[in-house]
């Protein structure tokens, strides 16, 4: 595992298409039991160097109900995006994850951690890579979905930006019913 995350924090693969050049972000360990399978790394992520350092990462963890201790324990929780560095700005908000990422990295990763009981899968990329067709027509579909996700070890959530305030305003179901699911699974396996 050392060796492949080194392998990872050295990557250039995609370094032309990188505003800021590359600075992979990925904890792993081999006995961890949750991965969180998030975007790519923000502004913030991307100076720090620390998975999740930002707003979004707080609600996150209020969402899993962690500290951060816990959130940051990289024997308990992997945190791999499914781009490593930042991808720059758009229009409305950072570009999507650099499409090289996954492919080239994820299925390594993977094989390294053998105790993994739960896929936690954040945004609308990590959902259709992984899901495929299984994935419903719109992220909000999915999520509302994500009983039918749970005996393949995937649970999909909306990403916990604070630009989304108002999907959640919009779906109290995932108050209701999805966050306690996503508590009780983590508490179970931290």
């Amino acid at each position: 595992m050392d060796d492949l995350l080194h392998n990872i924090r050295q990557c250039t693969i995609c370094s032309k298409h990188l505003p800021w050049g590359p600075r992979p972000v990925v904890t792993a360990h081999p006995a961890a039991k949750i991965v969180i399978i998030g975007q790519a790394p923000g502004t913030r992520v991307h100076k720090t160097g620390i998975p999740w350092d930002d707003p979004s990462g707080r609600q996150l963890r209020k969402w899993l109900h962690v500290t951060d201790q816990q959130f940051y324990d990289e024997t308990k929780i992997a945190l791999i995006p499914m781009g490593f560095c930042y991808p720059g700005k758009g229009k409305t908000g950072d570009l999507p994850p650099r499409p090289e990422c996954a492919p080239q990295w994820h299925e390594p990763l993977l094989d390294k951690l053998p105790n993994i009981e739960l896929v936690i899968l954040i945004g609308m990329y990590s959902q259709k890579y992984y899901l495929k067709k299984e994935a419903k027509k719109t992220l909000t579909e999915t999520v509302a979905n994500y009983r039918d996700y749970l005996p393949k070890g995937y649970l999909p959530l909306p990403h916990p930006s604070p630009r989304n305030r108002f999907w959640l305003t919009k779906n109290p179901w995932f108050d209701i019913g999805v966050l306690p699911e996503l508590q009780t699974r983590v508490k179970q396996l931290i």
